[in-house]
């Protein structure tokens, strides 16, 4: 388990605030899987409802929020706050350059249900850090002090901040700064260890992560330091905790395909041995789950045009499927990617009974998998 301030993790592995990925839909396919020690031969059980019997992540966090935005409700944030009882512990993180601002858009993301709140401090993505936001505020230690204490003076829940180890490799702050942080009132630093010159390459810096974990933690004990960046695997994530020192483990590119990481990293961390993977038709069952619940928190529309860019992401993990990917991008209606889909997972569980017998069929999101007709659809599945 993981403590952030008032707050108790089931595990502590989270979901990384990942920009036009994690929305409601994903975070609930997240959820979804369940843990290693009681998973049922079938997905579309209960979901976690973060008292980790089900699952295997400790907290899920919304893409990131711009404050203005919520405070003016537009359209865009409603979809990016979207979420629902089982969608629990949640993370909202905002960013902004104005502490008022800052402070009013967390007292109304505790209103919306959130469990905490973060602080970004670590987007290197221009249109964010030119407002003096993001990463950018790692070269203004006073404003990023100012805005954590004024979010953490206006919410009752635990404030948290997200940084990078610097700017570049002449203005580092992981001696500094994040005691700064902490000193102000933040519960936990989360550090991708990179700077912001770096971007996303070449590997992360455990080392670098490590300095923060060390300072931190000789002023404040008891606020917890989550490494970020480059876990891909059990073992990457084990390695971090091990290098580092580190409280917890922030996963962000390496879920997007793989929801199921979390999974297999929790059962990794506790005993040392990675479970068996869950089976190409759970992992199937798991992307219609995704599909539908993007159709009921947003439409159909958007649900497609979202799988087919997202369906690149989750290929790799659902071979042998040929020409998966050409076929979802080709795709314009959702029964057309139902029926798709239908005609694959039919195949899929056949297959599976010829080799080790019949198993359920009732799909993650809940419908039958035979319940919709395969009808010329099946002559066209990739997976045939």
């Amino acid at each position: 388990m993981l403590r952030i301030g008032s707050v108790t993790l089931p595990t502590n592995l989270l979901l990384a605030p990942v920009a036009g990925y994690c929305d409601v839909a994903f975070r609930l396919a997240v959820r979804s899987v369940p843990g290693a020690s009681c998973a049922p031969q079938h997905l579309g059980g209960p979901l976690d409802v973060g008292d980790g019997t089900y699952g295997s992540v400790g907290l899920c966090c919304t893409d990131l929020l711009c404050p203005q935005a919520v405070l003016r409700d537009t359209d865009k944030s409603r979809w990016l706050t979207q979420t629902t009882p089982e969608d629990r512990p949640l993370c909202m993180q905002l960013y902004g350059a104005d502490p008022a601002i800052m402070a009013a858009a967390a007292q109304w993301a505790q209103a919306q249900g959130a469990t905490t709140i973060d602080i970004n401090m670590g987007c290197p993505v221009d249109k964010v850090t030119k407002t003096f936001a993001g990463s950018k505020l790692l070269c203004d230690a006073v404003r990023a002090e100012d805005i954590t204490a004024a979010v953490a003076k206006a919410v009752s829940i635990p404030v948290t901040c997200k940084i990078r180890l610097g700017w570049d490799d002449d203005a580092l702050i992981d001696q500094t700064l994040p005691t700064k942080l902490a000193d102000a009132g933040a519960a936990a630093v989360t550090v991708h260890g990179r700077t912001t010159a770096q971007r996303f390459k070449p590997s992360v810096r455990l080392e670098g992560i490590a300095r923060v974990v060390e300072a931190v933690k000789k002023h404040h004990p008891s606020v917890a330091v989550i490494g970020n960046g480059d876990v891909q695997t059990p073992q990457d994530a084990q390695r971090m905790l091990a290098v580092t020192g580190c409280d917890g483990v922030m996963v962000a590119r390496g879920a997007l395909g793989n929801p199921w990481l979390f999974r297999q990293a929790a059962a990794y961390l506790k005993t040392g041995v990675e479970p068996d993977p869950i089976s190409r038709l759970q992992r199937a069952r798991l992307v219609l789950r995704h599909f539908e619940d993007l159709c009921r928190f947003r439409d159909e529309r958007f649900a497609v045009h979202t799988i087919r860019f997202r369906i690149a992401k989750y290929s790799p993990h659902l071979q042998p499927w040929p020409n998966l990917r050409r076929h979802v991008r080709k795709m314009r209606d959702a029964d057309e990617f139902r029926d798709y889909w239908h005609a694959g997972l039919e195949h899929i569980a056949q297959t599976s009974r010829d080799r080790v017998g019949a198993g359920p069929r009732t799909g993650a999101s809940g419908i039958a998998q035979g319940s919709r007709p395969a009808s010329s659809a099946h002559a066209a599945c990739p997976a045939c």
